[in-house]
């Protein structure tokens, strides 16, 4: 898309949600949470990381891998995603979703986002895996995840919105590399253990070097798999002020994105001019 050359306001959300090993449930459960956010006032709206699929191992999530539908259709998550987009009249980012890739035997950690028309703007994968093990608790995205390598952001009327996923957050190059945006949007799956001890400062430190909102958007409960996630959905302005969060639970976390805001820190502060490298 061409960028806009004067962005407006907008009020947006994150939906925060506890997703289950059955995809149709979760479907009903993002289904309620994007009506809930569309009477709120919303515009754009975001769905946590595996937000269709909280598998009871990590391969459950391979039997439900859809085919890209960049043009319309490839599964029933896409499907559901552009329609609910369209019916509600909102810019849809569909937290992470499972879709074939090159390699048979994983699958592609996606973000898709949709207009709202329900035309897809625009897809990330996911670039960093997780690979983490302290005491008894470990994760390796890397078994069943094939890596992304390519940083995306796309344009809508609100500004221009940068995408990453969860484990990214923890690479400020990946956000330079973007260029400069007005919203980050990072669809999460933390563990309750770095949940717990770095999400809410990573998340305002990409706010704050960035110099643009950022909407947070996790998984906030314990699991069928016995996974417990962090949660603490928010929205962040590019002061670093927390403006709206949630800490457990399914629910809306909701404010507006402010473009005189965004003027007033970079004016005071011109920092993204100061960089030398």
């Amino acid at each position: 898309m061409t960028p806009l050359s004067k962005p407006s306001n907008a009020r947006i959300a994150a939906l925060q949600m506890i997703s289950t090993p059955r995809v149709e449930e979760n479907l009903r459960v993002a289904a309620q949470l994007i009506a809930d956010a569309a009477l709120q006032g919303a515009q754009l709206v975001a769905l946590p990381e595996y937000f269709p699929i909280m598998g009871l191992n990590d391969r459950d999530k391979l039997d439900v891998r859809e085919r890209d539908g960049s043009q319309g259709g490839g599964g029933p998550i896409q499907t559901f995603l552009a329609r609910a987009a369209r019916k509600h009249g909102v810019w849809l980012i569909g937290g992470s979703i499972p879709l074939l890739g090159a390699d048979p035997d994983k699958v592609l950690n996606s973000t898709v986002a949709y207009n709202l028309q329900g035309e897809r703007v625009a897809r990330y994968d996911k670039i960093h895996l997780f690979d983490f093990q302290k005491g008894n608790e470990h994760y390796n995205e890397s078994a069943t995840i094939e890596a992304g390598h390519r940083p995306v952001a796309f344009d809508t009327p609100f500004g221009r919105v940068g995408l990453s996923i969860c484990y990214d957050i923890r690479f400020p190059e990946l956000y330079r590399a973007l260029g400069v945006t007005d919203l980050l949007v990072i669809p999460a799956a933390f563990t309750e253990t770095t949940g717990r001890a770095h999400w809410e400062i990573l998340l305002r430190a990409r706010a704050i070097e960035n110099q643009c909102y950022v909407l947070a958007v996790a998984q906030g409960g314990r699991h069928e798999n016995g996974r417990e996630t962090h949660g603490d959905s928010m929205l962040i302005d590019p002061w670093g002020t927390i403006l709206d969060r949630k800490l457990k639970g399914p629910g809306v976390v909701i404010g507006e994105l402010d473009h005189d805001r965004i003027a007033e820190v970079r004016a005071s502060l011109p920092a993204l001019g100061h960089r030398v490298m």
